[in-house]
């Protein structure tokens, strides 16, 4: 494992989470939608994510992996939540609306936390950087 891999390893955390940022993003604006193009009201997303894999050449000399990168974008299966309105125009036969399942606090909470995460690996990458120019400057 090189010395500035922990660059790439911080950039891929990076990229994970502006994806997560934009998916909670997207939950948001679509807390109230009760109609998509397949007919029902908006699911929830969640970003999944896993360990990037290493490069091969790089397996061969650590046990540690190359990042994070996002395995998939999943629905969330959790019932929607069901209004009486007769007068909406999505309302079904017995006059009740399905909203979202769409929580906009716990999408706030998801918020900070991918907000703290992208903080902190910025930070990484800061004191890498750092780091660097600390080691050029002994060297020189």
């Amino acid at each position: 494992m090189g010395f500035l891999s922990s660059l790439d390893i911080s950039a891929s955390a990076l990229t994970a989470q502006r994806v997560r940022m934009n998916v909670i993003s997207e939950n948001i604006a679509n807390a109230d939608t009760t109609r998509t193009a397949d007919g029902e009201a908006y699911r929830r997303r969640v970003v999944a994510m896993g360990e990037k894999p290493a490069a091969f050449s790089d397996a061969l000399k650590s046990a540690t992996g190359g990042g994070v990168m996002v395995t998939g974008i999943v629905e969330d299966s959790s019932d929607f939540e069901y209004e009486y309105d007769p007068t909406h125009p999505d309302a079904n036969a017995d006059g009740y609306v399905a909203y979202p399942n769409v929580d906009e606090t716990e999408e706030i909470i998801d918020m900070m936390a991918a907000t703290r995460s992208y903080e902190a690996n910025v930070t990484a990458i800061n004191a890498t950087k750092s780091m660097a120019v600390k080691a050029l400057e002994i060297s020189g």
